[in-house]
């Protein structure tokens, strides 16, 4: 399942993944603080994220059914299967192309493949 946001949605979020679990009236008073929203504004953007699948709101209290790790990792997926065929080696070999690893980014790629390895 795609979970698609937009930029005001990704920040509604990452506010709550940062303070969950969060009463709702908590949330309405934070957002009201800094991005000086309605409560009617609030309660419309939790709602959408509530039908997505990304947050839940059960008596009062609004937290987060997909964590930001699990977010990134299924945007990143995403970002590959649209752009790449899924495939990371041609994503990593259109980075370099343009930019250039350094020596600790090398290692830090080794390290990572040799763990992966490890574990299977």
């Amino acid at each position: 399942m795609a979970y698609i946001m937009t930029e005001s949605e990704y920040k509604f979020a990452e506010l709550i993944w940062s303070r969950e679990p969060l009463a709702s009236g908590e949330l309405v008073r934070l957002c009201q603080e800094v991005w000086d929203w309605k409560k009617s504004t609030t309660y419309t953007v939790l709602k959408k994220l509530c039908i997505k699948g990304i947050l839940k709101n059960e008596g009062t209290i609004v937290a987060a059914i997909v964590s930001r790790e699990e977010y990134l990792q299924l945007k990143s997926e995403e970002f590959l299967g649209d752009n790449y065929d899924g495939s990371l080696p041609k994503f990593l070999t259109a980075f370099i192309r343009r930019k250039k690893l350094t020596r600790k980014q090398i290692e830090e790629l080794r390290e990572i493949i040799n763990a992966y390895e490890e574990d299977k």
